[in-house]
């Protein structure tokens, strides 16, 4: 009678020469080539090589001739996911920041019909997004100002040529970025370039104001109502355009810092 031993592979009492649950062999047998003897378990013949056929698949390992898909199922779900996120950022990115033809094509007000941008020049960008800034400034909009005194700026870089009007524009986008030191070396261009335009010396005070330069201040109130009566016997089409900035200007000069 055969003495019962333990099968190495699933652990189970086994009297025979096969385990009776996982068929491992489990006493000694001879290589079927070399006839070497071979111990409980082995797979390949120690002296020839050859596959044996014994022991059994290691618990939870896929079976011969059969692929594990468990690795491919996760990756591919993993991928799927990223996928979804990245769609979400470029959906959002998009949302928060529209292409910029896009954003000048959005009417000024209600019932305002959009420009077309294919006919614009670059001056009526400019002016265009300029617009859109003094009348966001003028409500308390700050996003507004924010998010369109870039496109501004960027309009005004691109400009061919530029007149007082055009600088004096630069120069109150300067402001509310903050480069007050920017709006101020605007603002001396323009008194080098016209002496007698008002546009110069409102530039150089509301960088002073900004600046809380009281000395400079000053003196751009003093040159302007200086020059106030006479600019104003020039006609110029700009200070009619400007019509509330120069009255605002002006009562300010003469209230005085």
């Amino acid at each position: 009678m055969m003495t019962t031993v333990t099968c190495p592979s699933c652990g189970a009492a086994e009297p025979g020469n096969f385990c009776a649950r996982c068929g491992t062999p489990v006493r000694e047998a001879a290589c079927p080539d070399c006839r070497a003897p071979l111990s409980a378990g082995a797979r390949f013949c120690r002296s020839c090589g050859r596959a044996t056929g014994g022991g059994a698949p290691a618990a939870g390992a896929p079976a011969a001739g059969r692929t594990d898909r468990r690795p491919w199922i996760v990756a591919g779900a993993a991928l799927v996911a990223l996928l979804g996120a990245l769609l979400v950022t470029v959906s959002r990115s998009q949302a928060v920041a529209p292409p910029a033809e896009s954003v000048m094509n959005e009417p000024l007000s209600t019932g305002e019909a959009p420009p077309d941008i294919a006919n614009m020049t670059p001056r009526e960008r400019f002016d265009r997004l300029y617009e859109r800034v003094l009348k966001a400034s003028q409500t308390g909009d700050e996003a507004t100002v924010a998010r369109f005194t870039p496109m501004a700026l960027a309009a005004y870089a691109m400009l061919d040529s530029v007149n007082t009007d055009a600088r004096y524009h630069a120069a109150v986008l300067r402001v509310h970025t903050g480069d007050a030191a920017a709006a101020q070396a605007i603002g001396d261009s323009i008194v080098t370039a016209a002496p007698d335009h008002l546009f110069g010396y409102m530039a150089r005070g509301t960088s002073a104001r900004w600046r809380k330069d009281e000395a400079a201040l000053k003196a751009a109130y003093g040159k302007f109502l200086a020059r106030y009566p006479e600019a104003l016997k020039a006609n110029r089409p700009e200070y009619a355009e400007h019509k509330f900035s120069v009255e605002e200007f002006r009562k300010a000069a003469e209230r005085g810092p």
